[in-house]
């Protein structure tokens, strides 16, 4: 039997039955209880390889960010400092903390918010961190507050590539404006504010969407082409640009239907419109880093067939993980006991929380299930655990995390 498309070092199915860092999915469950994420820490590292090779192979300077809002479980963070090649993005003064207190120094963060506060820049500028200004507007703000220094710009180069089409115009401002970053027609400002304050523009940062894989490289090679013209345009006029971050928003695979990234071509995508200003390339991915080592274990606590159209109940809800339900993501759900057993009852999986869009998978192809079953929630390592909500007072999912694999 073919293995499923989700399997891979870490994540695979023996003898029927759902192995996670070489440990029995159900068996975790019992022992810990639900619901509970389970963490498979490998993954992050090699991940972060592939990407650091992708450039190599390119040819081209690279300094590798995780952005700390995907994850921030002391243990994954923990994990990711003994990399020693992954430095910190992060976009609020608590996160800049949370850095610090787990071992990464100043200058091994980077700092790129959105309507950044008075409060915000006393935090930053107090803790020493490169900051990326998001606006013009605040770019006067942090040249009043630290005139003659160097600082980061963000730009927004009006294309989007995202994993789906109705969330590419939330960053891209293509459609309308959207609030991040410096528009090219505002340029011209930031650059008389920073020669009115003495400001060096020594980063320019941009980030065009979220879970793009492969099919997007198109709208992200024209992204990266019109930050090339404004970066060499900064250039021109004396600044130090030495660093282009390329921002986040690399995808994993959701569905057997999708390919994941090639990283070669995202790096040959970059190198071909920044290498010839000889800077340094920059991204900070958190999907790509920390989903895939991720699963989240629940039971099943109800099977109701009404009418026909079977409802599996489990014991966690969209407070646990609320990422799916945000950004509209397929989120496999796998029957541990039986992880490649022949789906073929449609069932809709369905959550704990008093509400009618908590629903895990709807019309989903399942083997046949029964109550005290285990499942497993699969892609959930980002933008869940760090994302947990109280609604309706339901307690945030426990999680384990394992360094090495069985």
């Amino acid at each position: 039997m073919d293995a499923p498309w989700w399997a891979r070092p870490g994540l695979e199915v023996v003898d029927g039955r759902l192995l996670v860092a070489g440990r029995d999915a159900e068996a975790l469950a019992r022992e810990h209880g639900t619901p509970t994420f389970v963490y498979d820490l490998e993954r992050i590292g090699e991940q972060a390889r592939a990407l650091l090779a992708a450039f190599e192979r390119a040819g081209a300077p690279f300094r590798l960010w995780m952005a700390i809002k995907a994850q921030r479980d002391p243990r994954v963070l923990a994990f990711v400092r003994a990399l020693g090649s992954v430095g910190i993005d992060a976009c609020s003064p608590g996160e800049v903390r949370h850095a610090l207190d787990h071992g990464w120094a100043p200058a091994e963060i980077s700092y790129t918010g959105t309507n950044v506060s008075e409060r915000d820049l006393d935090a930053i500028l107090g803790a020493g961190v490169h900051l990326n200004v998001d606006l013009v507007t605040q770019l006067e703000r942090y040249g009043r507050r630290a005139p003659g220094t160097s600082v980061g710009l963000r730009v927004n180069p009006r294309i989007g590539a995202a994993s789906g089409p109705g969330r590419a115009h939330l960053y891209s401002g293509a459609a309308r404006p959207s609030k991040f970053g410096v528009l090219e027609s505002q340029l011209d400002d930031a650059l008389a504010v920073a020669a009115r304050h003495d400001l060096r523009i020594d980063t320019v940062h941009f980030h065009v969407g979220d879970g793009f894989r492969t099919d997007g490289l198109a709208a992200f090679e024209l992204a990266a082409e019109r930050v090339a013209a404004m970066a060499a345009k900064l250039r021109a006029a004396g600044h130090p640009v030495a660093e282009v971050n390329a921002g986040g928003g690399l995808g994993v695979p959701h569905d057997a239907g999708e390919a994941p990234l090639d990283l070669d071509s995202y790096a040959a995508t970059l190198v071909r419109h920044l290498g010839p200003l000889g800077v340094t390339i920059a991204a900070e991915p958190g999907d790509f880093l920390t989903k895939e080592m991720g699963v989240l274990l629940a039971e099943v606590v109800t099977i109701d067939d009404r009418d026909g159209h079977v409802i599996v109940g489990l014991d966690a809800g969209y407070n646990v993980a609320p990422e799916h339900f945000i950004y509209d993501e397929p989120t496999p759900v796998v029957l541990c006991r039986a992880a490649d057993a022949h789906p073929h009852r449609v069932v809709t999986v369905a959550g704990n929380i008093n509400e009618g869009d908590d629903l895990w998978a709807e019309d989903q192809l399942f083997p046949d299930v029964t109550e005290a079953d285990i499942v497993a929630i699969l892609r959930v390592g980002s933008y869940n655990q760090a994302m947990h909500l109280d609604h309706c007072l339901r307690p945030p999912a426990q999680a384990v995390a394992f360094a090495e694999r069985l």
